[in-house]
């Protein structure tokens, strides 16, 4: 399957931009409240649903915390996460172990990857010590 680039929006752009100028994820809220302080200033609602165009065209990755807040960044930046469920503490992980990983030819005719996530979940050392306490 070879789809053609996608369309972007002059918002959707603006939303990339912001992303791209940020080493880390943002969340919607963060994004609303950067875009707000500068002359492309949107509303909150459509910076959500931007968001999730982009999602869908493949330009951005999305990761759901244990909050349920969602960050996102481009999708271009290949990063993983240890996140703690107790505290919410989260550790970037080097490197990519998906990348090492092929997707069986049989499912790779009939789907197109966009993009992964791989996300690990558990406790760190403060609230594992703050349990034996």
């Amino acid at each position: 399957m070879n789809r053609s680039k996608p369309e972007i929006t002059k918002r959707q752009k603006q939303l990339l931009d912001e992303l791209n100028k940020c080493a880390d994820e943002l969340s919607g809220q963060e994004l609303y409240r950067s875009l707000h302080l500068s002359e492309f200033s949107m509303g909150l609602a459509t910076v959500y649903r931007n968001l999730q165009v982009l999602v869908k065209q493949g330009l951005l990755r999305s990761r759901h915390l244990p909050t349920g807040e969602v960050l996102y960044a481009p999708v271009a930046r290949d990063i993983h996460h240890l996140t703690c469920v107790s505290c919410g503490e989260t550790t970037r992980l080097e490197g990519c172990p998906v990348k090492t990983t092929n997707t069986p030819k049989k499912i790779s005719k009939k789907f197109e990857l966009l993009f992964h996530t791989l996300e690990y979940f558990g406790l760190c050392q403060d609230c594992l010590q703050s349990m034996d306490a």
